[in-house]
């Protein structure tokens, strides 16, 4: 089975359910340029994936390669399984947009068809009306037109020399604007009109239009990119617009838009509004963890690059039982310590292991460093006895100290248990001991630096213009980069914005040949690192 599967736009979001079920059970997956490459996470770790991406002239495969490559695929499977729909046994064929559109969609399903391959074909949602909704501009709307028309702008090589006919003339021979697409009854419409793969062709687009009647002061917009974080909107009129986009370095991949409805993009611009629109971002978080933040940001406008620079791994398998013998004895300890969420993940993940439950905290007091920390408690079931209101270790101890002695207490020859990651800053630990406490510091999970940054990564500190930002969550984060990086990516990192979510890893930035950070957050944690991101240039800069 082979599923054609409409990728959307461009947002990773926009698309279908049922696109996204069909990527899920993919044994292989066959994906055009135009398809977001987070797309391909939803296909399973060992699932094939095969690039037949065609960019203007620039073709990876011809479309007859890439029929056959379908029909070969689906072959290879179909031997290899008694029936062909099976949990992982179908072929997905990722096109941008929708398959039926202007994607050669109908011609792939006609091959398959004639070499007895059952197909699905799922509709994606259109960039001819995505980029232009993403760009504040309804394709329709009862004030200006009912009608929209869907247009290819992708001409033959020859028509780009070939004379505007005299109005009333009719063309003949040759497809694309040369030949099928009839100007005058297009000008007669008076509606929206929307022209696919037509960048380089949007002279002779113009030219032909108000050669056939238009107004030269119909409104026009051209959307590069549309739904995405890059996306691209520059507007005029039809007689105006080639020269706006000239100006403005516009280059495929672009829809264009001719009609009244442009004019309702001043009130109606939503996506390029959000307050990070436009700005690049590297996250150096761990894989496990940088969705969270990504997330946020992408929310907010920006485009987000991942560049993890901790991995994290269990302890190996001598140190287990040493940690084991802990985690049992948890009870007949005073406090139990969390200062991380993922040191809550990797010791609740070892308590089942070790068939215990939340039961096992009922006889212990629970302090977590800070909210994220206590969130991962909450999912377990356990809401800490203390979080302190800064996020870090000094603090915490100061308040473990004031919340005993609140009680009648003394913190002398009470018990803590501290559940972190290997690398954890001995300051939590020694200030308990110093106040007379028995401290048992416990790492449950490494943390280890990954081989080398993702290639999109290296790629975009090699690009002008470089990210614009770049974010650091601990200490850790801004070492581990400051080792994968080159000299001149140094050097890339030293001049751009650099946010640091507390005093802690503001202090290992200061040590990496001066890196002040931009921004540090007020409040030591993801929302309060991203709200220090959203101030800068707003306000004063945020100390």
């Amino acid at each position: 089975m082979v599923y054609l599967v409409g990728a959307g736009p461009g947002d990773p979001g926009l698309l279908t359910v049922a696109g996204a079920n069909a990527l899920k059970r993919a044994a292989v997956v066959i994906y055009d340029y135009l398809a977001n490459p987070e797309l391909l996470k939803l296909a399973p770790p060992d699932a094939e994936l095969v690039y037949v991406g065609k960019s203007g002239t620039q073709h990876t495969k011809t479309q007859a390669e890439i029929n056959a490559i379908l029909v070969q695929k689906a072959q290879e499977l179909a031997a290899h399984h008694s029936s062909l729909i099976t949990h992982h046994s179908v072929i997905v064929r990722l096109k941008g947009g929708d398959p039926y559109v202007f994607g050669r969609g109908g011609e792939e399903a006609e091959y398959l068809r004639a070499h007895g391959i059952p197909f699905v074909e799922i509709p994606g949602i259109t960039s001819g009306i995505a980029a232009p909704a993403y760009a504040g501009i309804p394709v329709t709307h009862r004030d200006f037109t009912s009608t929209i028309t869907l247009i290819t702008g992708h001409e033959r090589e020859d028509a780009a020399t070939e004379p505007v006919p005299p109005k009333g003339v009719a063309e003949e021979g040759g497809e694309g604007v040369s030949g099928r697409v009839n100007y005058e009854a297009l000008a007669k419409l008076n509606g929206t009109l929307v022209f696919y793969m037509g960048i380089k062709s949007l002279p002779l687009i113009a030219q032909r239009l108000m050669a056939a009647g238009s107004d030269p002061q119909t409104p026009a917009a051209v959307i590069r990119w549309g739904t995405r974080a890059n996306q691209q909107t520059v507007t005029g009129t039809l007689a105006t617009i080639v020269e706006a986009v000239q100006k403005a370095g516009i280059k495929a991949p672009a829809i264009t838009l001719v009609g009244k409805v442009v004019a309702l993009r001043p009130t109606l611009n939503w996506f390029e509004q959000r307050p990070l629109f436009g700005q690049k971002i590297l996250v150096t978080r761990t894989r496990q963890q940088a969705s969270e933040l990504s997330e946020h940001l992408a929310e907010l406008g920006a485009q987000v690059l991942e560049a993890p620079t901790i991995e994290l791994a269990p302890p190996t398998d001598d140190e287990w039982p040493e940690i084991d013998r802990h985690l049992m004895q948890l009870p007949a300890f005073d406090w139990v310590i969390f200062t991380s969420a993922n040191g809550v993940r990797a010791a609740w993940d070892r308590l089942r292991h070790l068939t215990f439950d939340a039961r096992h905290f009922a006889a212990s007091n629970v302090a977590a460093i800070g909210p994220a920390t206590a969130a991962a408690l909450h999912e377990i079931g356990i809401y800490p006895d203390l979080i302190p209101e800064k996020f870090v270790a000094e603090e915490l101890a100061e308040v473990l100290q004031a919340s005993i002695g609140e009680n009648g207490e003394e913190i002398r020859h009470k018990r803590f248990l501290l559940l972190r990651a290997d690398i954890a800053r001995p300051v939590l630990r020694e200030e308990l001991e110093k106040l007379g406490a028995f401290v048992e510091d416990v790492p449950i999970y490494k943390t280890i630096k990954p081989a080398a940054l993702p290639q999109e990564v290296t790629d975009a500190l090699a690009e002008d213009p470089a990210p614009d930002w770049v974010t650091f969550t601990s200490a850790s984060t801004a070492t581990n980069l400051w080792d994968l990086l080159t000299p001149e990516q140094r050097r890339t990192i030293a001049g751009i914005k650099r946010a640091s979510i507390g005093p802690i890893t503001t202090a290992a930035l200061a040590k990496l040949a001066g890196w002040t950070p931009t921004v540090e957050a007020v409040e030591h944690d993801i929302p309060g690192l991203i709200a220090a991101i959203r101030r800068h240039g707003k306000t004063e800069p945020v100390a």
